[in-house]
């Protein structure tokens, strides 16, 4: 059922644009309060109003919430060049291919990781969001490479805590534009959504703590493979970090990448791998560790841009 909800708006957002002064006052998105106000969904004083209109200090809202989508649920069925790297009764650990998420999401009708376990008779926990059993971290979708899904109870609880104590070991390799100076660091900056609302993520002051290491293994003419250990987990930190560093993944398009140098290298998405993933096993506490090579696009596209160096 539609939820109403009414109130003035307060003195402080005089002046803000319409869908930022919703999005504060409503935890909403942007882009979601965007989507509302397109929809009628949104009234100023009994007026519809545009999403870049001011608001003015007193003005009554009218807002009209729909009910939030039934939850999606996963569709067993195989994923085609999603390989088991190790299983036992407690965990199973996947190496993702590319266009596969970790899970459904509102939004996402492509394969997803738990689907493809269930599909291939593969057993998860039950504990979690109905639509998210078993996980316990992710991957972006067009990101490759080692992860972890439980398969006990006791595995889930183990690994949610040791992801969120940081005692899991994450290794990435990313193809970056340009030379990173200094060859090695350390970026330690807060990530948040990005204020334009478009579903990206970036760097803002007062966002969630974020660090991530790395050092670069090799330079070439025009890019960089480097070695990413996380600290954190935060969504798109690489690319993010990367990008705010001036030196996005290559085929990193939504985060500033080079379209040209992309197609030259006939990169399709973000150059970044899940090389490993260590950590203590859940049932026996033994430190554990998988490691992954590199899919064909990426492989091939590293080529390509060590010949041209």
């Amino acid at each position: 059922m539609a939820d109403l909800r009414s109130l003035p708006v307060p003195e402080g957002l005089e002046g803000e644009r319409l869908d930022a002064a919703l999005a504060r006052l409503f935890g909403f998105s942007r882009t979601r309060a965007a989507e509302l106000i397109a929809s009628g969904d949104v009234l100023v004083d009994g007026a519809a109003p545009a999403k870049s209109d001011r608001v003015r200090g007193g003005a009554w809202l009218d807002v009209t919430v729909p009910p939030p989508p039934s939850a999606p649920v996963a569709v067993a069925e195989p994923v085609p060049g999603m390989t088991v790297l190790y299983e036992d009764d407690d965990i199973v650990v996947v190496n993702k291919p590319i266009g596969v998420a970790a899970h459904p999401s509102v939004g996402w009708t492509g394969p997803t990781v738990i689907g493809g376990l269930l599909g291939a008779g593969h057993r998860v926990s039950t504990s979690g969001a109905a639509e998210r059993q078993g996980i316990v971290h992710r991957l972006d979708a067009n990101t490759t490479g080692a992860m972890v899904v439980a398969k006990s109870e006791r595995a889930y609880t183990a690994l949610k805590r040791a992801f969120k104590e940081r005692t899991v070991e994450k290794r990435y390799h990313a193809l970056v534009q340009g030379h990173m100076d200094p060859l090695r660091g350390t970026v330690d900056a807060p990530i948040d959504r990005h204020p334009s609302g478009d579903g990206r993520w970036a760097v803002v002051a007062g966002g969630k703590d974020s660090v991530t290491h790395y050092d670069t293994l090799e330079a070439f003419r025009s890019a960089s493979l480097l070695d990413i250990r996380l600290e954190t987990g935060r969504t798109h930190q690489i690319r993010v970090h990367m990008s705010a560093l001036r030196h996005p993944c290559v085929g990193d398009l939504q985060y500033g990448a080079d379209p040209t140098l992309a197609a030259r290298l006939g990169v399709t998405r973000q150059w970044l791998h899940a090389v490993s993933l260590a950590f203590d096993h859940p049932a026996t506490g033994e430190w554990v560790s998988f490691t992954t090579d590199y899919p064909a696009d990426l492989a091939e596209a590293l080529d390509r841009v060590g010949d041209d160096s």
